[in-house]
């Protein structure tokens, strides 16, 4: 069965945002169309307690950007984003909701970050995405959404290592580029390990 990812497309990581990653708006009507080629859609949140440890508000004297070491594990800080149950963590309007069949949220936890949605920063704690997908006979997976560098790539990295066939479709991403060349290395890694990456031409 061929299922859809659509991966945290909210409110804040659209531009005026509170992690606004650029032209992210620009995926809201690729999803709504792709959403209706696919037997069945899951869509992903960042879903932040509000005392996260990867926002810099939670170091004091760390600004936004610094890399820290959090229990033995690089960690990028980030703005407060994506705080649960906030305006901020909603889905982007326009979003087609209706055409959403489950929604998984990962994060959750105060003390990891999860940019895969299948698993936290350590891959300890699994978000049970992967339980629901063979559930339900999931063995081809195309992801879309934010970002491309960021929760697309880890995502699909896991999905691949997890055996299922896996295809990020670049029409629906895009990027925060936070270093120059972030979003090539993104797509070479993932196309390393055996995803097949589509350039928006082909995806159309």
């Amino acid at each position: 069965m061929k299922t859809l990812i659509v991966t945290d497309i909210q409110n804040d990581f659209l531009p005026g945002g509170a992690l606004p990653v650029p032209r992210g708006d620009e995926v809201v009507p690729v999803a709504n169309r792709l959403m209706d080629q696919f037997e069945r859609v899951v869509a992903t949140q960042d879903w932040h307690p509000a005392s996260h440890e990867s926002f810099a508000s939670q170091h004091p004297g760390r600004r936004v950007g610094e890399v820290i070491l959090l229990r033995g594990r690089p960690q990028i800080l980030w703005p407060d984003h994506c705080i649960r149950e906030t305006p901020g963590a909603d889905f982007a309007p326009g979003l087609a909701r209706q055409k959403i069949d489950h929604i998984i949220r990962k994060a959750t936890s105060r003390q990891i970050d999860s940019y895969s949605a299948f698993f936290d920063n350590d891959h300890i704690r699994a978000t049970g995405l992967e339980e629901l997908l063979k559930r339900e006979g999931v063995d081809d997976l195309s992801l879309i959404g934010l970002a491309t560098d960021y929760c697309i790539k880890f995502t699909a990295l896991d999905a691949a290592a997890l055996g299922f066939r896996t295809t990020v479709l670049l029409e629906g991403c895009r990027g925060i580029e936070r270093q120059a060349g972030d979003i090539e290395r993104a797509i070479a890694e993932m196309r390393s390990a055996g995803v097949d990456v589509v350039p928006p031409s082909e995806g159309e």
